[in-house]
Order: C-alpha cells, then structure tokens, then sequence
C-alpha cells in the first residue's frame, strides 16, 4: 500500500536507504500527474514524529539522488510531508501501533457484499488485520493483502494522543500537525 504503480515502487527502492541512513521510515509514496508531476513522499522518524526540518533533510537527500538516477520522466515536483494525524496505515505495524483508534479501510475485492469497512482497530495477527466492527460481536480479521486503502479517522481520542505525544497539554487548541 505504500506504493501503487511501477513508477512509485521505482522510486520507493531509491528512497528507502536514504530514509533509513536519516532514522526514518517511508509512508508512503504516489507520483501524481499535470502539466508538472509531483512526487509525494509521506515519511516519519521512527519515533513517529516529522516536522519541517525533518521533511527538509529527506528532501534535500532525496532530490540529488532523483536527479541522478532520474527514474520519472520529465520535468516534476518533490514533495516530502509528516503523513499527519489521519494517517494512511501501509504497513503491518501501523494497524498494530494503532490498535484502539479508528480506521477506515477499503478492499480491492467485495466482502459480504462491501469494499469499505470503518472500525476501530485491534491490532494485527497473521498476516491479518484485526477491526472491531460496529453492531459485530466477533473482530473481524481481513488480510493484510485485501486492503488497497486504509487511514485513520480524525476523532477526539486521537487528537489527545496526538498532542499528548508532542507534549502538548490536552486542553491545547493546538489540534493537527504530527503524528505521534
């Protein structure tokens, strides 16, 4: 899920020792297209924080070796940003980490009859992750494979983790910015 075509995946090979010498992990990564393409790239530190000196540093890295090995073609645009509160989660880790939170996921195949399911998250075990759906007695476990989608969903709880894990007092109007 970190990547969707070729192109991404191309430059996600790049990207990833570079993130990695600065003690950071790739999010995700998405080329998209327009009169100038633009390359997004969604990273964190491994201690789950980003801020712009961080996003400035992998960028700095990272435009020097893209030019180099030039893997897009023509003229575009780096683009490299904290993945923010509501998160994408691409990785298996990242259902597990945010076991309790809310998150919406969408399939790349019908499952009782749907691709989207919103819930809160169980955490992550063989190969499968675990959801709590509402007005479901059992978690529900989906694999890891079937997910084309998922993100968390902005709620109260995770704006007072957010800031609690910044340090910032939780009655702070200080409501976005890095994940934890």
């Amino acid at each position: 899920m970190r990547t969707r075509t070729a192109q991404d995946e191309a430059i996600l090979t790049l990207a990833l020792p570079v993130a990695e010498a600065l003690d950071m992990e790739i999010v995700r990564i998405r080329v998209k297209s327009g009169k100038v393409q633009t390359v997004q790239i969604m990273a964190e530190k491994l201690d789950g924080t980003m801020n712009v000196e961080d996003c400035a540093k992998l960028s700095r890295s990272l435009s020097d070796l893209l030019e180099e090995t030039d893997p897009i073609a023509g003229e575009y645009h780096l683009e490299v940003s904290s993945p923010g509160i509501d998160r994408p989660l691409t990785l298996p880790a990242h259902f597990a980490r945010w076991e309790g939170f809310k998150a919406k996921l969408e399939l790349d195949r019908l499952v009782e009859g749907q691709k989207r399911f919103s819930g809160q998250l169980a955490g992550f075990e063989d190969g499968s992750v675990l959801i709590d759906l509402p007005n479901e007695d059992e978690t529900a476990m989906i694999p890891f494979d079937w997910i084309a989608d998922a993100k968390l969903v902005l709620t109260d709880e995770l704006i007072k983790a957010d800031l609690a894990a910044r340090g910032a007092p939780s009655g702070s109007d200080e409501a976005s910015g890095d994940t934890p």
